[in-house]
């Protein structure tokens, strides 16, 4: 249920004034972006990224920064439109092979099992955020076919990672769920750098806000920026 402030408000502005042309856009069904009733698969971000490239008449090279899903939505991306893409930055990012559909679903379905409802109660009684934040949650589970789409969602091909040339620079946190994937990153990309930075878990894009800055501004050192950065 992220926004693009997430990056507006730690690597964006950096980025821009480091030379990059910065796209931000929210999700299909996040922030201010609507939230129809179905068209949740990964290949319906896909599209919606490749749409919105070329309504705003970039037609690439472009670098990708993707947080959590937002990996996803990259590699995807970079799997379908190889040429339109010139790096990628993957920010505790879900690789979607095999079974990841499923227990992506799985996950979502038993959020509200985390939690007594009474801790439900009191945290979304601690800030309006945290009370959108749910609400926003329960209208995607509930009004939306959000879940089913996910579980329907087309696995990744191994090979297709494996063919990608671009440079990615990975970046997840040690005590991250996922960092599994970050292992998996490592043997599928032949152009493959990780960083884990200790002692986080996988909010780092609000956890460790001043780090991620360093790491992109870093490898955007290397790898020029003249062409648009399109991060969300």
């Amino acid at each position: 249920m992220d926004n693009l402030s997430s990056f507006y408000y730690t690597l964006a502005n950096p980025l821009a004034q480091a030379g990059a042309d910065v796209v931000l856009y929210d999700l299909r069904g996040h922030g201010f972006s609507e939230r129809p009733q179905t068209g949740y698969r990964v290949s319906d971000s896909v599209a919606d990224l490749a749409a919105l490239l070329t309504a705003l008449g970039i037609d690439g090279p472009v670098h990708l920064v993707g947080n959590s899903y937002g990996g996803t939505v990259a590699l995807s991306f970079a799997t379908t439109y190889p040429d339109q893409v010139a790096s990628m930055v993957l920010i505790e990012a879900h690789v979607p092979l095999p079974g990841w559909g499923r227990q992506m679903a799985t996950t979502i379905r038993n959020i509200r099992s985390y939690r007594t409802e009474e801790e439900w109660d009191q945290w979304m009684a601690e800030s309006r955020k945290n009370a959108n934040f749910v609400a926003a949650g329960t209208e995607m589970t509930e009004r939306t076919t959000f879940i089913t789409d996910l579980e329907a969602t087309e696995p990744i091909k191994e090979p297709d990672l494996r063919g990608l040339t671009q440079p990615v620079h990975a970046v997840y946190g040690q005590h991250s769920d996922v960092i599994h994937h970050a292992q998996l990153l490592d043997r599928l990309l032949p152009h493959y750098t990780l960083t884990v930075l200790p002692d986080v878990d996988h909010w780092l894009i609000t956890k460790t806000a001043a780090t991620l800055r360093t790491i992109v501004l870093d490898w955007f050192a290397v790898e020029p920026i003249a062409t648009q950065a399109a991060a969300w």
